[in-house]
């Protein structure tokens, strides 16, 4: 065997080497747990045969506690670059198989090169989370690593889309990657994210909880709100970030990629002209509003169960890709709270670093009054609403089908906020308040003097409703440019969407605005 075969074979066995990770056992121990490997995870999410791989041979550099005997190529993380759907991503997925995916000096470096590559190319970078933390034979050599990602998290921000997808345990200074990134996908029953786990919680509050119900999947999908999708298997897991990112552009400077529409733009939907109840306080549900309107009825919803008095999430007209914003009348009358507010306001936000224009639907009675709201400030995450809004750029299309009272009117994309064009439904209430409040504390006083109260604020909200809660006051001064038939809502914003795709908007220069944290 000449020399050059003798150099090539051993570059093909350092490569099985590699591709082995913490060992055959280690990967064992793996699957036991009902986990993938890292290169499994990277096979499953990129098209076949695309992944390019970097840094296969890097190796950390520490002699702490032994750790010179405890080499493994490529030194816990596997990264490099490859295709979804034909369109080109970085990725790295950490190797729980290597020193429980710890991160080590080397290792930061690794997943801060794909990082750098992922701007420079201006494409999406994804991170397949499975660590027990920082490496605490590096000391503060690793916590320095996990500051140089997250400084690149923060400048990545706005420019192209980062995801995460927590396949295991992510704990400490971990977690603050994953929640810097647009969008956080957790497996149920595997992944964790806390701080501090619940030893530490046991030692310091006396508190007994399971890692599961301090920071499992269905913990941080419901309560929280950390992560966005919470899913049942790591196929599934894959499916959804593919998917996703088909209503994603690569970057801030492109445009989403359209798909071709077989669903007519003037399809008339007659069912919208029944779905509202004649008692204005009966719900319906708004997904009817929504599958009704949008292409082939599909909805890749975001948060989906976090917050459900409102529904965020892509979907597409004419083939394009939008964001849908809509309060949810099914859930707790579709009233704004803290959650909701903050989760309409993090999407609002995310469509507008990202050419993604913004439909909204609206049917809101109010902001949720009481201690709880109050204590947590209502007032600020409201307010993270109406910023989001005003501040965007991007084409927004707001419908009002119902109710739309007081701050909740300004918040949800009024004319004022500078949305471009507002339609309403003939059903549409617009005023400070609905009219049972407002002729109670315009009547009071009168009706106590009256033969029969209860009659004479009934006359009173019927006058009231006839006067003040229709969309014909508000188009009298411009705020509603249109009064529309329902069953013609998807044309009417499939035309609004063309009109506006030549929308250029400028606001004062700044080095960014101070939102209400």
């Amino acid at each position: 065997m000449s020399v050059q075969q003798e150099k090539i074979k051993k570059l093909v066995e350092l490569r099985a080497k590699a591709r082995l990770g913490g060992g055959e056992k280690a990967i064992a121990k793996q699957h036991e747990k009902g986990k993938l490997t890292a290169r499994e995870r990277i096979d499953l999410l990129l098209d076949e045969g695309s992944f390019e791989e970097m840094d296969m041979f890097k190796l950390h550099r520490c002699t702490n506690f032994g750790m010179e005997k405890k080499q493994y190529l490529g030194d816990g993380v596997v990264t490099g670059s490859g295709t979804i759907n034909g369109r080109l991503v970085y990725v790295f997925a950490q190797d729980f198989t290597v020193n429980g995916g710890s991160l080590s000096e080397t290792m930061a470096q690794k997943i801060c090169k794909v990082m750098d590559e992922s701007m420079k190319m201006g494409v999406p970078c994804i991170g397949l989370n499975d660590s027990g933390g920082a490496r605490i034979q590096e000391g503060i050599t690793a916590l320095g690593g996990f500051a140089e990602i997250f400084q690149r998290n923060i400048e990545a921000s706005g420019v192209v889309p980062q995801i995460s997808a927590i396949c295991g345990p992510c704990a400490g200074g971990a977690v603050y990657s994953p929640a810097i990134t647009d969008f956080v996908f957790m497996l149920k029953g595997v992944s964790n994210m806390f701080l501090t786990g619940p030893k530490v919680v046991k030692t310091v509050t006396g508190e007994d909880v399971t890692a599961e119900d301090l920071g499992g999947a269905v913990v941080h999908s419901t309560k929280s709100g950390v992560a966005h999708f919470a899913v049942g298997s790591e196929e599934e897991l894959a499916q959804k970030i593919r998917t996703l990112l088909s209503f994603l552009p690569q970057n801030n400077l492109e445009e989403a990629p359209r798909v071709e529409c077989n669903d007519p733009v003037d399809r008339k939907e007659d069912s919208l002209n029944e779905i509202l109840p004649d008692n204005p306080n009966h719900a319906y549900d708004m997904y009817e509003v929504i599958h009704a309107i949008v292409d082939n009825g599909e909805l890749f919803e975001i948060h989906k169960d976090f917050a459900k008095n409102i529904i965020v999430g892509f979907a597409r007209f004419n083939g394009q890709t939008v964001g849908i914003v809509a309060n949810q009348p099914k859930a707790f009358a579709g009233v704004l709270d803290c959650n909701a507010s903050r989760k309409g306001a993090r999407f609002v936000r995310f469509c507008d670093c990202f050419n993604i224009p913004i439909v909204t639907l609206v049917d809101v009675p109010g902001f949720l009054p009481g201690t709880g709201q109050e204590y947590n400030a209502i007032i600020d995450h409201g307010a993270k609403l109406l910023f989001a809004y005003g501040e965007a750029t991007v084409p927004k299309v707001t419908v009002t089908l119902r109710k739309s009272y007081g701050g909740s009117h300004i918040v949800m994309g009024c004319k004022q906020l500078k949305s471009d064009l507002n339609y309403a439904w003939p059903s549409a209430e617009m005023a400070v308040m609905g009219a049972s409040g407002a002729v109670s504390i315009l009547y009071g006083k009168e009706a106590k003097t009256a033969e029969n109260p209860k009659a004479f604020l009934a006359e009173k909200e019927e006058e009231y409703n006839e006067l003040f809660t229709n969309p014909y006051q508000a188009a009298k001064y411009g705020y509603i440019d249109d009064v529309i038939e329902p069953r013609n809502t998807r044309f009417r914003i499939c035309r609004a969407l063309a009109q506006l795709a030549t929308k250029r908007e400028t606001r004062p220069a700044k080095k960014h605005g101070n939102i209400p944290l």
